[in-house]
C-alpha cells in the first residue's frame, strides 16, 4: 500500500534508448561488451532479466553506469518507499538499487562479492559505507580496508575498485548522478 510499484524493474527500454542516442548498432554493442546481438536484443525487449555483471558489460559498452541505465527505467517519484524483499533467501553476490527512477542522486546496496578485478570511475562524487563485514578498496595508488560502520568518500573522476573481504559484507554507495554536472574539471595534484 502505498509502494511505487510492484513489479519488476524493466530495463529494455533505456538501453534501447542510449544505444540509439549513442547511434550504435547491437552488433557494436555486443562487440563491445562481449554479450551476444541476440541476448542484446532480448533484454531491449524486455525478454531477459541481465544478470548485474552483463548489465554492467552493457554499460560499459554504451559509456554509462548500471545504475544510470536502471534509474533511467524506472519513472522518478517524490516521495518512494524501496522495501526490502525478506521473503526468500537472496542469492549472493547481489546488488540493488536504494533509489528508483531519475534523480540527482543514487544509492545501490551490494551483498557478498563482486567482480573484484573491475575498475570504476564515476563523473561525480561518491560515498561508500560499510554496513557488514569488511571491503578493501584500491583508490590513486593506496589500500584501504574498512569494516562495518567506516566510509570512504571519492571525488568524482577517482579511479577506484573494490572487493569484500568477507563472505557476509553488505556496502551502501551512494553517488551523485552522472546526469548532474555537479563536479566542474578540478586541478590534479
Amino acid at each position: 500500500m502505498g509502494d511505487h510499484k510492484e513489479q519488476p524493474l524493466r530495463v529494455g527500454a533505456a538501453v534501447r534508448r542510449r544505444r540509439r542516442a549513442l547511434d550504435l548498432t547491437l552488433a557494436v554493442v555486443a562487440a563491445r561488451s562481449g554479450l551476444s546481438v541476440p541476448f542484446l536484443s532480448q533484454i531491449e525487449n524486455d525478454r531477459a532479466r541481465p544478470s548485474t555483471s552483463s548489465l554492467e558489460k552493457v554499460a560499459d559498452a554504451l559509456r554509462t553506469t548500471a545504475v544510470e541505465l536502471l534509474a533511467a527505467a524506472d519513472p522518478a517519484c517524490s516521495v518512494d518507499v524501496v522495501r526490502a524483499d525478506g521473503s526468500e533467501p537472496l542469492p549472493r553476490p547481489r546488488a540493488r538499487s536504494l533509489v528508483r527512477g531519475h534523480h540527482q542522486m543514487h544509492a545501490s546496496e551490494f551483498t557478498g562479492d563482486h567482480d573484484a578485478g573491475r575498475e570504476f570511475q564515476y563523473r561525480n562524487d561518491q560515498l561508500m559505507y560499510v554496513a557488514d563485514g569488511a571491503v578493501e578498496i584500491e583508490a590513486e595508488g593506496r589500500a584501504y580496508r574498512l569494516g562495518r560502520g567506516d566510509t570512504l568518500y571519492l571525488t568524482g573522476g577517482v579511479r577506484h575498485r573494490w572487493r569484500a573481504a568477507e563472505s557476509d559484507t553488505r556496502v551502501i554507495v551512494v553517488a551523485v548522478a552522472e546526469h548532474i554536472e555537479a563536479v566542474r574539471d578540478r586541478p590534479r595534484r
